[in-house]
This record gives structure tokens, C-alpha cells and sequence, in this order.
């Protein structure tokens, strides 16, 4: 499995990676922990993305240290400012999580920005956790890989990449991801991943080898699904006067309804669910800049996807 997922990476990204470099875990989600677990001590800070997914706050929290949000600004197109995380930094930052595309955001980072930032944890001596769960789905602009440009450079010393299959070849419920690591790791991981999971079950590798390796035809067919409900789902929005942000990845809408949150997302959320029967995740629950902004799946069918952008009220 560990070849085939390097085979599956060279062939997409142009970087040929050790196979002893990648570590086979429980979803992505146990990838990011296991890496986590290894660079933060109690008191130790990590600069999380805001908004960015939950467990990238979570997980250090569980290790009693401390995720550091970096805002991801709507005037700078929901992107990392690399000039203002400078100030952000103090003698107990570890690492930077960076995630491309996002999720919530579908913002993807093009090659100069993701240098810059290869550049700033170079500056500060810092560890990159790259998040890139979503690679494969990207509309109108390549994937830049930071767990490539880390490879080929310098051998794979600052970046540590968390990868999953869940989305890439919807089998979330398989639960199976990737943790390609620097060469150092290696004994510290061997006695981690045995302590934490032993090792993922059987059938699932078998699963993995068979998504990584058989037709990506399928991979194709869902990239299109996605990207079709998302034309009509923003031609919905468009039509009605709901302002969003376009992604450049993923299978989100990011849409703002300030003009009805009322300064509570959530709470504005919660009665949405009982009052119309369509379910969005608030953006607070990303971080505090998501405050007044929905996400919305569009990886369901068009139908469903349309009936309840419709419900949304509009300004």
C-alpha cells in the first residue's frame, strides 16, 4: 500500500517519495494527531488556520498545547497573509497548519504563495503540517503539493503531509489516510502508530490498494459531480442575490448570511434546522472569522443541493 500511494503521488505531483517516508493511519484525522503528537509538548503553540476544520484547534488542545489562529481575511481573499503570521510567532511556536484546498473555504494556494510560506517556516524554524485531503478536486488551477515542493527540495525535512482517501474515492467509511513524514521519524513513528492503532485492518488496505492503483476514471466522474453542482448551485445563488465565495477546490460553498445571522451563526443555524429542515454548518464553527458565514456541501444530488440553497432567505 505504501507504494502504491507513492506511485499514486509521483504520478500526480511530480515528487518521488520513500515509501519508509509514508505511514498508514486511521483517516487523515489520525494522521494530523499522530503528527501533532510528535512536534507539540504541553505549552507549545501551533498557527491554525481561521476558519479552518475543527480538529486542527482540537487536537492540540487534547495534547495541552496551544492552536494559535492565523485569520484567513475576506479582503485577502480568504488566503494566509504570510507578512502578518511574522507577528504571530513567539519562542513556543512549533509548526504551521496549512490547508489546500480548504476546508471550509475552497481557497487553493498557487506555487508563489506556498513558497512564501515554505520560506516563513524556514525563517522561524518551524514544522509545516500540510493538509491536503482535497488535492484531487481543484476547478480551473493545479493542486500545489507543499508535501512536493518540501520533497523535492530538501528530502522531506520541514513537511509533514496528512492524506486521506475518503474524499479522493468516497470511502470515508473504509477510514483509511496517509502520514508521509520526514526520515527522522521513523523510530519515533514505529513506536507511536503501535502504541496508538497497531496497525489499519486488512480489508481496508486491500481497499486502499485497489482505489490507489484500479481505473481513476471514477475519480473523474466525481470531480465533474461536484464541480457541475457547484456551477448550478452558484447560478442558484447568483440568481437570488446571496453572496458566497467561489472556490478554487473542494466541495464547499462558503456563503454569507449576515444579513440574517444576527451576530449568532450558530444559534441562526440551529433554527434554520428545525424551521426548514436543511442542515448547515455554521461558520463559527470553524473559528471566530467565520462568524456570519455558512458552509455548504455540494456533494449531494442536485436536487437536494438546489431545494435547499432555495430555502436560504435571501437579502
Amino acid at each position: 500500500m505504501r507504494n502504491a500511494f507513492a506511485h499514486r503521488f509521483a504520478t500526480a505531483h511530480g515528487a518521488e517519495i520513500d515509501p519508509a517516508r509514508i505511514w498508514v493511519t486511521i483517516g487523515a484525522t489520525q494522521a494530523l494527531h499522530q503528527a501533532l503528537g510528535l512536534i507539540l509538548g504541553p505549552g507549545d503553540e501551533v498557527l491554525v488556520p481561521d476558519p479552518g476544520y475543527t480538529t486542527f484547534s482540537m487536537s492540540p488542545r487534547m495534547l495541552s498545547a496551544v492552536p494559535v489562529p492565523y485569520a484567513l481575511r475576506e479582503e485577502a481573499a480568504f488566503l494566509p497573509e504570510v507578512d502578518r503570521l511574522d507577528g504571530l510567532v513567539t519562542p513556543r511556536t512549533r509548526a504551521i497548519i496549512v490547508n489546500s484546498p480548504s476546508n471550509p473555504l475552497g481557497t487553493v494556494l498557487d506555487d508563489t504563495r506556498a513558497r512564501e510560506l515554505l520560506a516563513f517556516a524556514e525563517r522561524h524554524d518551524l514544522w509545516v503540517i500540510s493538509d491536503e485531503v482535497y488535492s484531487e478536486f481543484t476547478w480551473d488551477r493545479p493542486h500545489v503539493s507543499l508535501t512536493a515542493l518540501d520533497t523535492l527540495a530538501t528530502g522531506g525535512r520541514r513537511v509533514v503531509g496528512a492524506f486521506s482517501l475518503s474524499k479522493t474515492y468516497a470511502m470515508t467509511g473504509i477510514r483509511v489516510g496517509f502520514l508521509v513524514a520526514p526520515p527522522e521519524w521513523d523510530l519515533a513513528l514505529r513506536t507511536a502508530q503501535e502504541a496508538m492503532i497497531s496497525c489499519v485492518d486488512l480489508p481496508s488496505q486491500h481497499a486502499a490498494i485497489a482505489a490507489l492503483s484500479g481505473d481513476q476514471t471514477h475519480v473523474d466522474v466525481a470531480a465533474r459531480h461536484y464541480r457541475e453542482n457547484l456551477d448550478a448551485a452558484t447560478a442558484l445563488l447568483d440568481a437570488r442575490g446571496i453572496r458566497y465565495r467561489a472556490p478554487d477546490g473542494a466541495f464547499y460553498l462558503w456563503i454569507d448570511v449576515r444579513h440574517v445571522s444576527g451576530g449568532d451563526v450558530a444559534e441562526w443555524a440551529l433554527a434554520f434546522l428545525r424551521e426548514e429542515r436543511v442542515a448547515v454548518a455554521p461558520g463559527s464553527a470553524f473559528g471566530a472569522s467565520g462568524e456570519g458565514w455558512i458552509r455548504v456541501c455540494v456533494a449531494a444530488t442536485r436536487e437536494d443541493l438546489l431545494a435547499g440553497l432555495e430555502r436560504l432567505p435571501a437579502p
